[in-house]
């Protein structure tokens, strides 16, 4: 009897080991990976719903330190140092901690990450950058909070935080001239190894950021004749440089020749780009 007994006890003790009953997460977890020119940027949180709440001024007080989503503290990572607000901040991940209020909210980004919530004590050691950002009042109201990283171009973007009617955007810049720069002075001193898209990479990247024109024109010029006049896209830059320097009538040649290659190709959204700049420049 004991043994039967024993055995029972066995049995339900491994059924409850086994047993993992999963439900819904009530603000399930978000991971979001976004390359911000050359910079890797990470934002990991969780998503509370409103449910029927008011929420700011309410369930998130104002003038208050708020973790920025739920349980565990959301997180930023930057892959490389930035700068937030006109403020510098190495590279790494931070707690994104927020205060906010109705017409301003301050947006801090703590180097202690290990938090379940807001930290017990607080370390102003740990703070890496403290900015203060207006509040835009949105027409249609986020029930699920979320954060977003938007407004992408080469050079840096904006970290939104999003819930109930409000916006906050926080931008930030990256170092993507400093990395892109580095890395076209390292290719180009190995002239023996370039292929046309390392010329043409070079420079569309100087026509892209406004720099040196006649530099980009004579890395697409040699892009475009290494490659034998296939590539539509890089006559289509070439192009658009020629255009820039007041060269038009390389300009047009260009652009013709790209547009029958784009036709070749069947690539419909450079034959229009094509003839678009050739009406402009009143050759069609």
């Amino acid at each position: 009897m004991k043994k039967l007994v024993l055995l029972s006890f066995v049995a339900l003790l491994s059924f409850g080991v086994e047993a993992q009953i999963q439900t819904p997460a009530p603000s399930p977890f978000s991971k979001l990976e976004q390359k911000v020119g050359l910079t890797d940027v990470t934002v990991e949180y969780s998503r509370p719903n409103m449910r029927g709440r008011k929420v700011f001024g309410d369930l998130v007080p104002f003038g208050e330190l708020w973790r920025t989503g739920a349980n565990k503290n959301s997180i930023i990572t930057f892959s490389d140092d930035v700068t937030i607000e006109g403020k510098a901040v190495p590279a790494g991940s931070y707690a994104i901690f927020t205060r906010p209020n109705e017409a301003v909210w301050e947006v801090i980004f703590y180097s202690d990450t290990e938090n379940w919530g807001t930290p017990q004590e607080w370390d102003a050691s740990k703070v890496a950058a403290t900015v203060k950002v207006e509040t835009y009042t949105m027409s249609e109201s986020i029930e699920t909070f979320t954060m977003t990283i938007d407004d992408l171009y080469n050079n840096g973007a904006t970290l939104g935080i999003l819930w109930e009617n409000t916006y906050v955007g926080v931008k930030f810049v990256v170092p993507t001239v400093e990395k892109a720069l580095a890395s076209i002075q390292a290719t180009m001193a190995n002239t023996a190894d370039l292929k046309a898209n390392d010329y043409f990479a070079a420079g569309s990247y100087y026509f892209s950021e406004g720099m040196n024109m006649e530099q980009a024109k004579e890395w697409v010029d040699k892009a475009v004749e290494m490659d034998g006049g296939k590539a539509y896209w890089m006559m289509r830059t070439q192009s658009l440089i020629y255009a820039k320097l007041g060269f038009m009538k390389g300009a047009v040649e260009a652009a013709k020749k790209s547009l029958v290659a784009a036709q070749a190709a069947g690539n419909q959204d450079y034959v229009k780009m094509n003839k678009d700049s050739l009406k402009e420049w009143a050759e069609m």
